[in-house]
């Protein structure tokens, strides 16, 4: 359960301090570690883990919730990023030479 926490807590503070962190990278080590923790919980059950494990899980889940707010706030400022290149580019191309309001509509 240590590896989960420590590639999650990892993840997050590189997402939000490292602008060339790996984040595809990162994202199969997490899932990897997730998997196995999951296969290691169906094998043993969760009824059957001492109250530490049980305390590890509640903090694993804390910090999962914060890995996906960080998540979703580096997405959608990415998002937001692409959409004013986009915008820009389009706003670079468009002289008005072509535009449909000069030569009607296009076929």
């Amino acid at each position: 359960m240590e590896r989960v926490e420590q590639a999650i807590e990892e993840e997050t503070a590189s997402i939000r301090s490292d602008l060339q962190f790996d984040v595809a990278g990162s994202n199969i080590r997490k899932s990897r570690h997730l998997y196995d923790l999951t296969r290691a919980l169906k094998a043993h059950g969760i009824a059957d883990l001492p109250a530490t494990a049980k305390d590890s899980l509640a903090r694993l889940r804390e910090k999962l919730a914060e890995n996906q707010t960080v998540i979703t706030a580096h997405l959608s400022a990415v998002t937001e990023v692409a959409a004013m290149m986009q915008t820009a580019i389009q706003r670079a191309e468009a002289d008005g030479t072509y535009s449909e309001s000069t030569f009607g509509r296009s076929f």
